[in-house]
């Protein structure tokens, strides 16, 4: 549906505003907005959190201060924005009353101007833009926008009745966008795990339904193809630990190399955007050397982390890894076949169930991985498997694939609708 602009406009002598519509109120944020600064204890005011889905209950505890008053006050309809700009989006108007770190700019909405169209209008991608260009830091792409600088921001803003039509309006068709990005999201997450039900019956048990199966002897794992071996990883390959940081290297020979980091070893794939590099005595190079064909794995992290890689294929020269990011030797397997395993269903419940865990982290130990079962069709079988799980995973990647680009669109759709709305592009009353 095409949505019609207003009939007359005016220059808002201001560069991200540009023309508004001619009706409409423009004046600096100060004129609408007074800060709210006074300081409270997370005792008496429930802490909040200040987050890109907006203002919500604090799930962990604030640090306290000596006097323990270090947390801004907020009441219900105020608005809360981050400053910091690596916080970018994060904000929102508030619907309880509560507190916020000091982090945090609060705004009490003077009268002419109603919380439900500031919260759009905040939230808005130029207004963001506006409001961390007014920052100020020393840190590169890290910098904090205070409410002196904030309250020169120039707005323009409608009657009223006009600032509600809008609200209104955005509310009603955000949420209708918002329950296909979730329709969408739902299905991304059925196919993720299509996917690896895929892998991993593909590899515990074989492409033939009528193969006679044998007890593996492993209760979690169930019965296999009788004909397949069971080997423990440490059998058929090496695992390689790697160098932690902060080695003396005074009076040693050095060199300068590449090396990988957790944040390097994805789920299936390699992200070379960032590789940092280390400088290490020229004896221990050999040590800690990647060699073409070596399976990564992570050590651990974050759940989603354990035991995720991918295969090595020298990328990049003379490179190293950290002392978190196994690498994996295959002797008597093909690098293939044993990312494949690693990264099936099996191999992940095996690592979790063996792993150190604290909240939201676990680590396993090299000695562990060594210990991982291995199943071990003949080479021949190996391939047919191999070729097979390609097949498959191709048809449900591109699934997934469309589905990422159906949510990058309906989330362009949401924002440029927004921005147009609160801008006065669009004429939304009556609709």
């Amino acid at each position: 549906m095409s949505i019609k602009s207003y009939t007359k406009y005016k220059d808002s002598n201001t560069v991200w505003l540009r023309n508004v519509p001619e009706h409409w109120e423009v004046k600096r944020l100060g004129y609408f907005f007074e800060e709210r600064r006074e300081k409270v204890n997370d005792v008496d005011y429930q802490p909040l959190s200040v987050t890109k889905n907006g203002i919500v209950p604090q799930l962990v505890t604030a640090a306290k201060t000596d006097d323990g008053d270090n947390r801004k006050k907020v009441c219900k309809g105020d608005f809360v924005i981050n400053s910091r700009s690596d916080r970018k989006g994060s904000s929102g108007a508030a619907t309880l009353d509560g507190s916020v770190s000091l982090i945090n700019i609060v705004l009490k909405p003077r009268d002419e101007i109603k919380i439900d169209f500031a919260h759009h209008l905040f939230r808005s991608q130029p207004f963001q833009d506006e409001f961390y260009r007014f920052g100020k830091g020393i840190v590169a792409d890290l910098w904090s926008t205070i409410y002196s600088d904030m309250r020169n921001i120039t707005l323009a803003i409608p009657p009223h009745m006009e600032q509600d039509s809008i609200a209104e309006y955005l509310y009603r068709e955000t949420e209708k966008i918002d329950a296909l990005v979730s329709e969408q999201e739902r299905l991304i997450a059925l196919l993720k795990e299509k996917r690896q039900a895929v892998i991993s019956h593909s590899v515990t048990k074989g492409l033939d339904p009528t193969a006679p199966l044998k007890d593996s002897g492993i209760d979690w794992l169930g019965n296999v193809p009788s004909h397949w071996e069971i080997k423990s990883l440490k059998f058929i390959a090496n695992v390689q630990t790697g160098i932690a940081k902060g080695k003396d290297i005074s009076g040693k020979s050095t060199i300068e190399v590449p090396y990988l980091r957790v944040a390097n070893v994805q789920d299936g794939y390699l992200d070379l955007s960032d590789v940092a590099t280390i400088t290490i005595p020229i004896a221990d190079y050999s040590r800690y050397a990647l060699c073409y064909g070596d399976v990564l794995m992570n050590e651990g992290g974050d759940f989603d982390k354990l035991g995720r890689g991918h295969i090595w294929r020298d990328e990049i020269s003379q490179c190293i890894h950290q002392n978190h990011v196994f690498a994996v030797r295959p002797m008597s397997v093909s690098s293939e076949w044993l990312n494949t395993i690693t990264g099936s269903g099996y191999a992940q419940f095996y690592f979790m169930t063996r792993s150190k865990q604290s909240t939201n982290l676990a680590s396993i130990s090299s000695s562990n991985i060594m210990e991982l079962p291995i199943l071990l069709p003949s080479i021949a079988e190996q391939i047919e498997i191999l070729t097979y799980i390609t097949k498959e995973t191709r048809k449900v990647d591109d699934l997934i694939n469309n589905s990422q680009r159906s949510i990058s669109l309906l989330k362009e759709r949401r924002n440029a609708l927004i921005t147009a709305a609160v801008t006065g592009k669009i004429d939304v009353r009556g609709l």
